[in-house]
């Protein structure tokens, strides 16, 4: 009796607590791990991403991608093919078998929470016509918990978000302290592939670094694409930087500029004409090995002045002119 007594006399004394907040329902806590386990899914193509897919639950974040990460994967490196061209190879169709042990058991037995991966490949002779198909394990592919980490080797662990930069074009102002002259530079940055950057030193030389290599002139540069003295003095004779380097170098045929540059790439490696054009369509105009993503392209399109179309994500020449001028501009003052 006298417990209930107390109960109700500490009922009864207790504050009443009177809010002010406009908003007085509390706001939910959202879904943290949601990013990581819906990229996740997208990334294996898994029955989570499908169910996804064909409700459209995503309003907030944009569409949901309609080819999952691996089938992206594999159509962006098929066919794979020999230097000749004789013989293909391509992957498609991606499955997964269940996993062996269970996050639990994986844990115990000090293991990786993994599931085997099996891709289907064809081997295409493009002579005779001839296309071998077969099944292929591919091997253990870690599998995310639905806490959003990964069990490798018994021990559970989180991967870790990096900022990177963006990919677009990038110009830059520094001063050189012995000299205190200015010196420019330009880089255009890909999602994948090689960086290519100009720079203005302070005795006025307009240079190129080729996948972060030597400097080159740029002037060389321009030639291997295949320009002459005459299209590079139209198209830049306002800038007395491009003149100056124009002047100072020694190259006058598009076969001559490629070995020159291939001989600083590839320095020990007899130079050819074939191989030095293989090596600079490679580097920025392959689509399997040179990728500038939309917002890249976007980001070039916007800072250059260009109207390009967003799906094209690998260098273009425009891309090229418009940064030597842009840097070449920014030397002359104008920028």
């Amino acid at each position: 009796m006298e417990g209930k007594l107390l109960a109700a006399k500490t009922k009864s004394t207790a504050p009443n607590r009177i809010s002010f907040a406009k908003i007085r329902e509390p706001q939910e806590v959202p879904n943290l791990l949601a990013l990581q386990i819906e990229s996740f899914d997208w990334l294996l193509g898994n029955d989570a991403w499908r169910a996804r897919l064909g409700k459209n639950e995503r309003p907030d974040r944009g569409e949901i991608p309609k080819t999952s990460g691996l089938e992206e994967i594999f159509e962006e490196i098929s066919p794979i093919e020999d230097f000749q061209g004789s013989m293909s190879l391509s992957f498609r169709d991606h499955r997964f078998e269940p996993s062996k042990y269970t996050i639990a058991e994986c844990k115990e037995r000090d293991i990786t929470y993994a599931a085997p991966l099996f891709v289907t490949a064809e081997f295409t002779n493009n002579v005779t016509g001839e296309i071998k198909s077969q099944t292929v394990f591919m091997g253990d592919f870690p599998l995310m918990t639905p806490r959003g980490t990964f069990v490798i080797n018994g021990t559970e662990r989180v991967v870790v978000s990096q900022l990177v930069r963006s990919p677009g074009v990038y110009f830059e102002r520094t001063v050189e302290k012995a000299s205190d002259k200015d010196i420019f530079t330009a880089k255009i940055i890909p999602s994948r592939g090689a960086w290519l950057e100009f720079e203005i030193d302070k005795k006025d030389f307009v240079a190129v670094r080729i996948d972060r290599k030597r400097k080159q002139s740029v002037t060389i540069f321009l030639k291997a694409l295949g320009w002459s003295n005459d299209q590079i003095l139209a198209e830049f004779g306002e800038y007395p930087s491009i003149k100056e380097t124009l002047a100072k170098d020694n190259v006058s045929t598009q076969d001559e500029a490629l070995l020159d540059i291939y001989r600083k790439m590839r320095p020990g490696e007899p130079p050819t004409k074939e191989a030095a054009q293989t090596l600079i369509e490679n580097l920025y105009f392959n689509p399997k090995r040179y990728d500038l993503a939309k917002v890249g392209r976007f980001k070039v399109n916007k800072k250059l002045g260009l109207d390009l179309d967003l799906s094209k994500s690998l260098l273009a020449i425009d891309d090229i002119v418009g940064a030597i001028r842009y840097i070449a501009a920014l030397h002359k003052g104008e920028t």
